[in-house]
């Protein structure tokens, strides 16, 4: 673990010495990812760090959302449903190619393709007894890889973090209010709530905002510590083994996330036009990364985190609610007329 710190430390200072977007989260991914393949089974990195790097930057977002969003939440709603629907169909079209090509069933297709969170929809393959779960990891791992170390690129080249604040009382206000997110997780996680360590702390956050009671401003520097412990953490996802998967699935995942991206860059436009929204935000409020990734990228960018926050759940929503729900009833039918 302590060899996997030392390697991702090295990759944050390089990409911030080079001026990259994003280095301390960009950073650790890339040089992971890279060791691995010459330093084999030997680095670890604990979910639990990664957790710990989601309560921090749930809290700063938290502190970023602005309610003035809900000012004119009925535009907002019907762009998030036209552009959901739209990309799942889009998904249904990828999956059935990728089925048709690959030799993968339609199920499994579905389930590699559908943009939502990394954990959930492994998770939901697992739940599958009739559903590849190496080529659906590997489809969400190279989707996760490829829109968090894309999108900063497209979107811009300008990093922001939190204010630049000394190791003052402040700093400790912070440590007291990341430890309340921290222990209120389990509350979100019988609450069922998506990603719950990262959207826990942001409800609470804007709770407190609601009561009119102040947070701390988040230091850049506790920004950076948390973009490190997620980096890491999806910098092991992608493991050499599962390199050795067949090479029309492997193509598959790579053109299925460059497709998905070309639509979102697409889709984007229109809806930055018709909202009156900055680039950055309508790209990473329908990139399909998961809620975490994109509220990560949102707070590192110049983009309005509320509203991609908003978006990127709406869709969490949608799909575990409508999707996967959807999916497992039509394949239960099929299975009730073979029988």
């Amino acid at each position: 673990m302590f060899l996997a710190f030392i390697i991702a430390l090295i990759g944050a200072l390089l990409f911030s010495a080079l001026s990259l977007p994003i280095p301390w989260l960009i950073g650790p991914i890339f040089s992971v990812l890279i060791a691995q393949f010459f330093i084999k089974d030997r680095l670890r990195w604990p979910a639990t760090l990664r957790n710990t790097g989601l309560i921090i930057v749930g809290v700063a977002i938290g502190q970023q959302f602005d309610f003035a969003l809900f000012s004119d939440f009925q535009s907002l709603m019907l762009f998030m449903v036209i552009v959901n629907v739209l990309l799942f169909l889009f998904c249904l079209g990828i999956a059935w190619g990728i089925s048709r090509t690959t030799g993968l069933t339609f199920k499994t297709a579905v389930a590699a393709n559908v943009p939502g969170g990394l954990s959930q929809l492994v998770l939901f393959a697992e739940e599958e007894g009739d559903v590849n779960l190496t080529a659906v990891t590997y489809f969400h791992i190279v989707r996760v890889l490829g829109v968090v170390l894309l999108i900063p690129f497209l979107v811009s080249g300008n990093v922001v973090g939190g204010a630049s604040i000394p190791l003052t009382l402040d700093v400790w206000q912070v440590v007291l209010l990341i430890i309340l997110s921290a222990a209120l997780v389990p509350i979100g996680k019988r609450l069922k709530l998506p990603v719950a360590h990262f959207l826990t702390p942001i409800i609470v956050v804007i709770a407190l905002k609601l009561f009119s009671i102040d947070t701390p401003t988040m230091p850049s520097d506790v920004l950076h510590i948390a973009q490190l412990l997620i980096g890491a953490y999806i910098g092991l996802l992608l493991k050499p083994s599962t390199l050795r998967l067949p090479a029309k699935v492997l193509a598959g995942g790579v053109l299925s996330t460059i497709a998905m991206i070309v639509l979102t860059y697409g889709t984007s436009l229109l809806i930055a036009e018709f909202l009156n929204l900055s680039f950055a935000t309508s790209f990473l409020s329908t990139a399909p990364g998961g809620l975490d990734q994109m509220g990560l990228l949102a707070a590192a960018v110049k983009a309005d985190i509320s509203v991609v926050t908003v978006f990127q759940l709406f869709r969490l929503l949608f799909i575990f609610l409508c999707i996967l729900p959807l999916i497992k009833w039509i394949y239960r039918e099929r299975e009730k007329e073979l029988s």
